[in-house]
């Protein structure tokens, strides 16, 4: 032995022999000498990247980093009971290899609906090995849960929703696993991050950079971020190795599909108070030179704003503004005429606020789902429209991910962020193949002649 691999807290410790020359040793990555204890240490991350490093200088290493006893006595026996039924489409087949050509590292960037569990499933098959899934939400908690212990003869262990328990498989949400990552750090070889853009969360990425699983996959409809945080993501997970987008799919594997794009005029009433908003923040970001070129600009508005009541002044004016263009009374107007078109059809209609939610509820008689709506409630309201009791749905965001949607073939977007991430998770709602191959149908309502028109016209 030349070198011993350990993990404690989070790192990876590296001890060498004493008589090991010094510059016997590669450079290692993300090694420091930790001025507590005089060892030296990599990020746990960094793991599989310091095998690599020692095995190309052919220096002997004694690995101890996934060699713990209960560790083993956990994986004895998992290859054989892990098996699944799902047979990959060709699709799914070439972004399994893809990540697998990579080193088991990676990004696989698929639509909604696209089957990217499943894909993760049949990685855990092939791979064997002690694997934890991570997830945004407690809903996607339950449902991998659900679908991991559907598909494979041992138990699923749980970190969240008010359950803390390891096992060989475990899923965990992100919150629970930035707590628990330093402890159970050598305990999974294989990490799967659903939508893992949230990993990009400065928060978050301790999560990864505390585990020292070398095999890691990465599920998202939508990798890149606005803020660049996805070169983060890279970094802990790999980079996008697969990709395919709505258009790639839709009419073989998801259902064809059309947007329809519909502007609406704003009241005499409206029109006046937007521009007077908007005019308040259009007028202070000029003066201040702020060309919003990047994300940090905008933080850069809210550092002012702590300090600057003028700033200040032109935050809550934009906010304004942005409120009276997304709640537009028009677009409840048109909002009727859809719903009666489509009264046969199954309609999830999506906004980004909550008070909207409940005029909308109220006024069109509809099941509503926002972050207040209690867990059970919520699969109550699901369950009834997947069975077709409620033919339609109106929710704040919560359904844009992390929910298991049941098909509707309508979508109507009154409003939300405006940014690409959002808009495609909510036509992934609709895109599911009809049992009667009929296309999906995306209305997005604009108010004209304002910022969420020029959004949308960007977007498209």
């Amino acid at each position: 032995m030349d070198v011993r691999l350990s993990y404690e807290d989070g790192t990876i410790r590296v001890d060498a022999d004493a008589d090991l020359a010094a510059d016997a040793l590669p450079p290692l990555p993300g090694v420091e000498t930790d001025p507590r204890t005089g060892t030296a240490r990599a990020p746990a991350h960094r793991y599989a990247e310091l095998r690599r490093a020692l095995r190309v200088a052919g220096v002997g290493v004694d690995d101890r980093v996934l060699d713990a006893s209960d560790r083993a006595a956990e994986a004895a026996g998992l290859p054989d009971a892990l098996a699944t039924d799902y047979d990959l489409r060709e699709y799914q087949r070439d972004a399994l290899d893809a990540w697998r050509d990579a080193g088991d590292r990676g990004v696989l960037e698929l639509p909604t609906g696209a089957g990217k569990t499943v894909i993760a499933i049949r990685a855990m098959v092939e791979l064997g090995v002690p694997t934890l899934v991570v997830v945004p939400t407690v809903d996607l908690l339950d449902q991998w849960q659900r679908e991991l212990e559907r598909e494979f003869d041992v138990p699923i262990g749980r970190f969240g929703g008010g359950e803390q328990r390891r096992e060989a498989i475990t899923v965990s949400t992100y919150d629970s696993a930035y707590l628990k990552a330093d402890g159970v750090g050598d305990a999974f070889e294989f990490v799967v991050f659903d939508e893992v853009h949230h990993l990009g969360g400065e928060g978050y990425r301790d999560a990864a950079r505390l585990l020292a699983a070398p095999a890691r996959l990465g599920l998202t409809a939508t990798f890149e971020r606005p803020d660049g945080a996805h070169e983060a993501v890279a970094d802990l997970v790999g980079e996008r190795v697969y990709a395919l987008d709505v258009d790639d799919l839709a009419g073989d594997h998801l259902a064809p599909y059309d947007i329809r794009r519909i502007e609406v005029e704003l009241t005499d009433a409206e029109r006046e108070r937007y521009d007077e908003k908007q005019g308040t923040f259009v007028e202070y970001v000029r003066d201040a030179g702020i060309t919003f070129t990047s994300g940090s600009d905008y933080q850069e508005l809210v550092k002012r704003s702590g300090n600057d009541p003028a700033a200040r002044e032109a935050l809550l004016a934009k906010q304004d503004a942005r409120e009276i263009m997304m709640n537009a009374e028009r677009k409840v107007a048109e909002l009727a005429e859809i719903l009666d078109r489509h009264r046969d059809d199954r309609v999830i209609v999506f906004t980004g606020h909550t008070d909207l939610v409940y005029r909308l509820s109220e006024r069109f008689l509809l099941p509503a789902i926002t972050a207040e709506t209690g867990a059970k409630e919520r699969r109550e309201i699901l369950e009834r429209f997947r069975d077709g009791t409620y033919g339609r749905v109106v929710a704040a965001n919560v359904l844009d991910e992390g929910v298991d949607v049941p098909d509707a073939n309508v979508a109507v977007v009154l409003s939300g962020s405006g940014s690409e991430r959002e808009f495609t998770q909510r036509l992934g709602r609709v895109l599911r193949p009809k049992d009667d191959g009929g296309r999906a149908l995306l209305y997005e309502l604009v108010s004209a002649e304002t910022a969420e028109e020029r959004v949308a016209s960007r977007r498209r």
